[in-house]
């Protein structure tokens, strides 16, 4: 695997080893020494699996208690994936980096804990797949809007449309009113 940094620190694109042949192909996802030996020392303790329509958005998600580090990848169609720093610590703070998931290119993102974390589907269908380092835990989490002008995120939105967003999403708090991390 190929461990690619991004422009915030520890946010990594990871691009598997692909073996092809008349049959098909076959890559590693995860493998516990690589990530490790990459800086990704977290155990899994959960996995989770959505599927989206085109121009549906999800996120901005976080937890403030039961923090989670995630390992997304897309198994059917495209995403644009988008990682918020959480970190009032970081000297990324407020800042945000996005990239392209999908079927074809088979990279997943490492998004770790202290950030929020959402995705805009590209194609007529996306199946999205991703790891969690600790449990859902309704209580402990927020939402900051997808739309929120401090964060600017460039959401590749076709001119003219709008995204499929869900009520909880759309009632999400500006990043100024949004619980951060130390």
């Amino acid at each position: 695997m190929k461990f690619i940094k991004t422009t915030i620190t520890n946010v990594l694109r990871i691009q598997p080893k692909l073996y092809e042949d008349t049959r098909g192909f076959f890559m590693e996802t995860y493998q516990k020494e690589e990530f490790s030996t990459n800086g990704i020392q977290y155990e899994f303790r959960q996995d989770n699996h959505s599927s989206s329509k085109r121009l549906t958005l999800r996120g901005l998600h976080y937890q403030i208690s039961h923090t989670q580090g995630k390992l997304i990848r897309v198994v059917i169609g495209e995403i644009f994936d988008v990682a918020v720093d959480l970190r009032r610590s970081s000297p990324h703070f407020g800042k945000w980096v996005g990239v392209i998931l999908s079927e074809k290119n088979k990279e997943s993102f490492w998004i770790p804990p202290g950030f929020a974390h959402g995705f805009l589907a590209l194609s007529d269908r996306a199946d999205v797949t991703y790891k969690a380092t600790d449990y859902y835990d309704p209580d402990g989490e927020r939402c900051i809007r997808w739309d929120d002008p401090t964060l600017g995120i460039e959401w590749p939105i076709p001119e003219g449309e709008s995204p499929i967003v869900s009520a909880k999403d759309s009632t999400g708090l500006s990043f100024r009113d949004a619980e951060v991390f130390e």
